[in-house]
């Protein structure tokens, strides 16, 4: 019998498995049940991939010899995949007989990993790396220590299965992405490179490669890296929405449009794929499809607040203005102090005429937000802030620094437009080409009094430009009940200017007497509305300090970042068309009212030093460029 199994012990060695198998069979017939021919004969069909038959073999053995550790090795092995429990309890059958067999606690940790036990898995690599230190203990003992959020002791694992094996492409794998999760994306793609020099058609690292890249904000380089991954495994949708997040950082929406196509495509069940889709639709102005991927997005995570934002903000765009509301009012259901859903619903309700409504959410969003890291501070901006504080100190205000507080800014009792030029400025209106008024004595001198006070006492004035003005905007806290009470009443007062014009933005800016104020430009909307405030005491010359304005509109195919910041191009087309400026000088209560498309600038600012000297200039945009508003 003994020459029989050596025979077919040395062939199945060789790799010559049917002839062992014949001579194991040819063992077995001529002594049944013998322990050792059958165990051999069932790691050989194991090693075929006769699983039914093998296990069929070992469960024989095992009635003869239920101690038999190489047949409760082999069982377990068998079992792993369809019954790890009854697996594990053949490799703790083994360890309680031989607590020093060290493969039997390697095997109990692979399959307590496998049930989710990671705490006991790293308990049975111990306990075999005590027997016998191994790359592959290690390396799970690793994966099991990465389960329970173990990042740092995970790394150190896995360096030491690099440690025994240097070549190991597990442990390289893993070691790479344990880095990425760390947070440490420059070490985090050298392991990648590592790993990928030993297995250059791994999608999966190239993908993850991808994510390193990114973190280091090299993003062409990990479009670059996911597009590997997706050229390499073609059906590998996270390749194809990572890439399509990195191709829409980069603005090149037509591809990441692509990318997330295929993605959303093979992984209908990810709503980020859908959302990321839907965000680039938007940008390439698609916004029925952007629609369609934001339902399906929603359909997926109905309580996604940052996915009804994006939802509402589309809609916006597209036109439904009372769905987006509704969307917007459902983000901030799940979210209520999310900043940018705040300002959204603020200015969808601005544009419905509900204004009131609407500065109150900006007003929500400047308490949140004040305080938060901004702009860097200019010297102009600190110069104001100084001598705001020195203002308010004289007014008997004390405030902390940084601290936010809004003087005034209630709704009068009484009118706060005056109405007495409305019927010769609503002719005027009409017949004047372009379309230019001027209004002397806007407010009531109540409520020009009151929003000096709240322009003056405020601490609104966040934003610096370079020309050297500051910016208050609805956001920072310009959105006082009294600023909405002067809109409504603008539109209520001159309904032959203003029609059903919506409120779109509103702002304020104050100006430094030394430095110059708004570059040529034109604005996104029907109706512009710019009036000053400061007394005119404070203008040196009373023939500038204004606004100058060009007879000529921009052109309606120019996209907003051209008409509205490429002075360049604006100044060529102006002069190209033969266009003449108006330059209305600056008093205390004008307003300019003039159609938006008309190109204007600040013109030259002569004021005095001091705090209350410094002008004060109001902006209310009505209606939107190109927009029905339906």
């Amino acid at each position: 019998m003994q020459p029989l199994l050596d025979q077919a012990t040395s062939l199945h060695q060789q790799g010559r498995l049917a002839e062992a198998a014949a001579l194991y069979r040819q063992a077995l017939a001529a002594a049944p049940g013998h322990p050792r021919a059958g165990y051999l004969l069932a790691l050989l069909q194991y090693q075929q991939g006769e699983g039914a038959e093998a296990l069929a073999g070992v469960n024989a053995v095992l009635r003869t010899m239920p101690d038999l550790a190489d047949a409760l090795m082999l069982r377990g092995a068998i079992l792993l995949q369809d019954n790890p429990h009854r697996a594990l309890e053949d490799f703790r059958a083994v360890t309680a007989r031989q607590p020093g067999h060290g493969e039997a606690w390697y095997n109990q940790g692979v399959v307590l990993a496998r049930l989710g036990r990671p705490a006991d898995a790293i308990g049975a690599f111990d306990r075999a790396l005590r027997i016998r230190p191994g790359a592959a203990a290690w390396s799970n003992k690793g994966i099991a220590q990465l389960a329970l959020g173990l990042g740092e002791e995970a790394l150190a694992s896995f360096d030491q299965a690099l440690a025994l094996e240097r070549g190991y492409a597990g442990a390289l794998y893993n070691r790479a992405t344990t880095l990425l999760q760390l947070r440490r994306p420059a070490e985090a793609l050298a392991a990648f490179d590592a790993y990928l020099k030993l297995a250059p058609e791994a999608f999966e690292a190239w993908n993850n490669r991808g994510a390193a890249l990114q973190l280091l904000e090299r993003r062409e380089e990990a479009a670059q890296s996911y597009g590997r991954a997706a050229a390499i495994r073609a059906d590998y949708a996270p390749a194809w929405k990572n890439g399509g997040l990195v191709l829409t950082a980069l603005g090149r929406h037509a591809e990441a449009a692509a990318a997330f196509g295929r993605a959303t495509a093979l992984l209908p069940g990810d709503a980020q794929a859908w959302s990321g889709q839907g965000e680039v639709l938007r940008h390439l102005k698609r916004y029925d499809d952007a629609l369609a991927s934001y339902r399906q997005a929603l359909a997926l995570t109905p309580d996604d607040a940052a996915v009804w934002y994006q939802y509402a903000g589309t809609l916006q765009a597209a036109g439904p203005l009372a769905e987006a509301l509704a969307a917007a009012e459902k983000s901030l259901a799940l979210a209520p102090d999310n900043l940018d859903a705040l300002a959204l619903r603020g200015s969808l309700l601005l544009e419905q005429n509900r204004v009131a409504e609407g500065l109150e959410s900006f007003q929500r969003h400047a308490v949140l937000s004040h305080g938060m890291p901004g702009a860097a501070l200019s010297d102009h901006k600190r110069r104001h802030d100084a001598e705001q504080t020195a203002w308010l100190a004289g007014e008997g205000v004390t405030l902390a620094e940084g601290q936010y507080h809004v003087m005034g800014g209630a709704r009068l009792a009484g009118p706060a437009v005056n109405p007495a030029n409305r019927a010769a400025i609503s002719a005027q209106w009409q017949t004047s080409q372009p379309q230019i008024v001027v209004i002397d004595n806007l407010l009531t001198p109540e409520a020009l009094e009151a929003l000096r006070r709240f322009c003056w006492g405020s601490t609104i004035w966040r934003r610096p430009y370079p020309n050297g003005y500051l910016g208050a905007m609805p956001e920072y806290g310009f959105s006082c009940p009294l600023l909405a009470q002067i809109a409504d009443e603008l539109r209520e007062t001159f309904p032959a200017i203003f029609g059903a014009h919506g409120l779109v933005q509103l702002w304020g800016f104050k100006y430094d007497s030394t430095l110059r104020g708004i570059n040529m430009h034109a604005d996104q909307a029907v109706v512009n509305v710019n009036f000053w405030i400061t007394p005119d005491e404070a203008s040196r010359n009373p023939e500038n300090g204004g606004l100058v304005i060009w007879d000529k509109s921009a052109p309606l195919d120019w996209e907003f970042s051209r008409y509205n910041s490429d002075e360049g191009a604006a100044r060529r087309f102006l002069r190209e068309a033969g266009a003449r400026p108006v330059t209305v000088p600056y008093r205390a209560n004008r307003a300019v009212i003039f159609d938006s498309d008309l190109f204007h600038e600040t013109d030259t600012i002569e004021f005095r030093d001091g705090y209350r000297n410094r002008r004060i200039n109001v902006t209310m945009l009505y209606g939107r460029r190109n927009f029905d508003g339906s």
